[in-house]
């Protein structure tokens, strides 16, 4: 058993057919049947099940493919701590970033002084929803992600912190008030940004035992602001995701009682995180954000 085809076998589960993961590493496709044929001989079980060009992972599989991304990761550790003691010249950086509050607002400001300190390290980024972000960690296919706290499944930083408002059509009977409740929310068609925070959304009106009149679900907040500017529905977001630019035709309000969201980054074991994660992680925590 090798890196190289654990790295294969990870590679391949993740774009979910040889030929992907041949063109992402390179190499020939035959080369990757290979190297996954031979891995399995080795372990005596099957890992992939082949569909014509698709391929998904068989249950053992799925079980073996946690324990080939934690061996990685270890083994990306092992490489970067040798770097470190070397002045961390190599080195590779996995980041999960979800929304524009941290695609946009956070991440570039810290990537600028981060690369500067060391521009040799890879830095690769990833983006989704945020309960995309958290799977992403538990699989170990990002070092750091960005994630709405708290998070208790992980070691976490906090970086910045807003608050939600509600987002309402300029004209609507609500926008000439200062601040809204969760209850006032729950009449008019709203739209839910899957996108950011959709699950912290969810569990606020849970917690309350509100039921929003849910119409629409859109995966980028610019179609959530297109849809409320068209006074088709009301929405629920973070003021920090919001663009610097308003637009006139709708208004953002507070809730009744204030509700805060914080923001900040995780890792799956800091104890485990690569020198460069940890570089990451302190360069973060130093800056100050608005």
């Amino acid at each position: 058993m090798t890196l190289t085809q654990l790295e294969i076998f990870s590679l391949v589960a993740e774009l979910h057919g040889f030929t992907a993961a041949a063109n992402r590493l390179g190499i020939s496709q035959s080369a990757v049947s290979h190297a996954l044929k031979s891995l399995e001989q080795e372990l005596g079980v099957e890992l992939l099940r082949r569909h014509g060009s698709q391929v998904e992972l068989s249950d053992i599989g799925q079980q073996l493919l946690l324990r080939a991304r934690a061996m990685l990761g270890l083994a990306n550790t092992l490489r970067q701590e040798a770097a470190d003691a070397r002045g961390m010249k190599r080195g590779t950086l996995r980041i999960g970033s979800f929304g524009p509050t941290s695609s946009i607002k956070l991440l570039p400001r810290i990537l600028q002084h981060y690369r500067a300190a060391h521009p040799g390290i890879e830095v690769h980024i990833d983006e989704g929803p945020d309960r995309q972000v958290l799977q992403w960690l538990e699989e170990r296919r990002i070092d750091v992600g960005f994630v709405v706290l708290p998070e208790e499944r992980f070691d976490t930083v906090a970086l910045t912190e807003d608050q939600m408002v509600a987002l309402l059509p300029a004209h609507h009977p609500l926008a000439i008030g200062d601040s809204v409740s969760l209850k006032e929310l729950c009449s008019d068609p709203f739209v839910l940004t899957e996108a950011g925070s959709a699950e912290l959304v969810s569990r606020l009106f849970n917690a309350a035992r509100l039921n929003p009149n849910i119409r629409y679900r859109c995966s980028q907040l610019l179609s959530t602001l297109d849809v409320v500017s068209r006074g088709d529905a009301i929405t629920l977001v973070a003021e920090g995701s919001l663009p610097e630019q308003h637009d006139r035709r709708y208004v953002k309000k507070p809730l009744t009682p204030i509700v805060s969201r914080q923001i900040g980054l995780a890792v799956l074991d800091r104890r485990q995180s690569s020198p460069a994660t940890l570089a990451f992680l302190e360069m973060a925590e130093s800056l100050e954000y608005r």
